[in-house]
């Protein structure tokens, strides 16, 4: 691992038109939810933050298929007092074309808390781990990832600080939250490992 990685390529299906995200140094921002099947047959509906120039040349059609290339960005924001982690692919490149659907995500950055490791109810072995993914200008993603079986024993024999590779996909998780309020329906994201590079005692 001679470099820090954060990439991420998307192909699938637009879920709504782009709505207006904010802006920034004089450049307006959209969002837009893109929906991509897994091989099991269920979707995951994920997140880009894309510039408004990016949409215009890509010609985006809503309902027609996008391949968005770009990162995974973490972004901290507060919302009635509370901080909560947002999770969403910055977009680097649109463009609309079929084919098949694509959802590789390759990151390699440093454990920013010790690992969890813990078994379903089946007996899978699962690791959480929270992976800071340095970019420009001395700033970081904090990533949250899942890692499966043998990685998961692996990684769960790291500490803080050791740096790691993973190669894998986005995937959206819902959930519900008991509030004050009552319950409610959540959306997590999170990268989950196919592969993983883990430094060896």
């Amino acid at each position: 691992m001679e470099h820090n990685t954060n990439q991420i390529t998307l192909r699938g299906n637009l879920s709504a038109p782009p709505t207006f995200s904010h802006e920034n140094h004089g450049k307006q921002f959209y969002r837009l939810f893109l929906e991509v099947p897994r091989l099991s047959g269920a979707a995951d509906t994920l997140p880009v933050i894309a510039e408004v120039s990016l949409l215009e040349s890509a010609g985006i059609d809503p309902g027609g298929m996008l391949t968005v290339t770009g990162q995974i960005r973490s972004h901290n924001v507060r919302t009635d007092g509370r901080r909560h982690l947002m999770i969403f692919v910055f977009a680097s490149a649109l463009t609309c074309e079929d084919g098949e659907a694509l959802n590789d995500a390759q990151l390699e950055g440093f454990l920013c808390r010790e690992p969890i490791y813990r078994r379903t109810p089946l007996g899978r072995e699962i690791c959480d781990v929270m992976l800071a993914v340095p970019r420009a200008f001395q700033r970081a993603d904090y990533l949250p990832c899942i890692l499966w079986g043998r990685t998961a024993q692996e990684a769960s024999r790291c500490h803080t600080r050791d740096k790691i590779g993973i190669t894998g996909r986005l995937q959206s998780r819902v959930y519900t939250k008991l509030t004050e309020e009552g319950a409610e329906e959540r959306t997590a994201y999170e990268i989950s490992a196919l592969t993983a590079q883990i430094p060896m005692d």
